[in-house]
């Protein structure tokens, strides 16, 4: 029954790609020929449109706080918790206004028809689940992303919480910016598991994003990795706990 219900809101979302059309080419020939900075600029531009249409066209709030914080440059690794499918849209609303980013995505996305190309063409990196020799591969590519300026957007959590818990970070997605000692933008999301995780359908919801100040990763002995992990996320975990009083007391 649920799959009748969601047939008019799947028909509206792959309708939304054909906006993304007038980027593509530009996209791909920037692609081709090492165009980066060109590349990211269309990228954002993509990015900002589909995340927005998408908002306008299921009738979602989106609440946003602390874009003061989004870096000028690039690259940074966005590091955020993971309450459903509706936090990818919700941060692009959010930050591509400011900045183009990918995501480390799971391998599934990638097999999404039309929507599978767009995820890759926007420089994502798949991950595969319960693998550590795939996902230390799929890090390294993300790193390979990053020195050529492309920031990156992971979910340590490892998969959806599908509410407003918040489950644990895995201190292995910090390599994404250790490594390459680039800045962590942590953010923070609520209310996006309402679009459809809530009740198996999509509908509209108001959602709320909050973005922290940056932090640096550059030159950290192991003792401090580890106290700015654990900060991080307590960062994260916080700022989820004051979107949902916003949220509440509206």
């Amino acid at each position: 029954m649920k799959i009748l219900k969601n047939i008019p809101g799947f028909i509206k979302l792959y309708s939304l790609l054909g906006g993304l059309n007038q980027y593509k080419k530009e996209i791909e020939d920037a692609k081709a020929k090492g165009d980066y900075e060109r590349e990211r600029r269309n990228i954002q531009k993509a990015e900002d449109i589909w995340a927005n249409d998408i908002m306008k066209t299921f009738g979602c709030h989106l609440e946003v706080y602390g874009r003061e914080h989004i870096p000028q440059k690039g690259p940074v690794v966005f590091i955020g918790n993971h309450q459903g499918n509706a936090d990818i849209i919700s941060y692009f609303a959010a930050i591509s206004p400011s900045m183009a980013y990918g995501y480390v995505a799971k391998e599934d996305l990638a097999k999404i028809p039309l929507y599978g190309p767009w995820i890759h063409r926007v420089r994502s990196v798949f991950i595969t689940r319960n693998d550590p020799r795939a996902s230390l591969k799929a890090i390294d590519e993300g790193i390979e992303l990053i020195e050529k300026g492309f920031s990156l957007m992971i979910f340590p959590e490892g998969t959806r919480s599908k509410g407003p818990e918040m489950g644990e970070f895995k201190r292995g997605a910090f390599k994404l910016a250790v490594k390459p000692e680039v800045p962590i933008v942590p953010v923070s999301v609520n209310g996006s598991y309402k679009m459809f995780e809530e009740t198996g359908v999509l509908k509209g919801a108001d959602i709320g994003v909050m973005i922290h100040p940056p932090v640096e990763t550059k030159g950290l002995s192991r003792p401090e990795e580890k106290k700015m992990c654990l900060e991080v996320e307590q960062t994260v975990r916080d700022g989820v706990k004051k979107l949902q009083e916003l949220q509440e007391n509206k």
